[in-house]
């Protein structure tokens, strides 16, 4: 596997985190402690993270 991929798939599990932990810290789930403010720094460097992820394995070719 090229480690440019592997590295996209990286970003991209690392981006759904961030999601996941943004949106838990909105919703007060989960004993975080996050206000609604503070709750959306993950979720948007999440959001970065798995946009930057999902176009980096899209636009890597493959070579055998």
């Amino acid at each position: 596997m090229n480690q440019k991929r592997t590295f996209g798939s990286i970003l991209t599990v690392l981006g759904i985190i961030g999601i996941i932990l943004g949106a838990l810290g909105f919703l007060g789930i989960g004993g975080l402690g996050l206000s609604k403010m503070n709750s959306l720094v993950p979720f948007v460097v999440g959001l970065i993270f798995f946009f930057a992820g999902i176009n980096l394995v899209r636009t890597t070719g493959d070579r055998a």
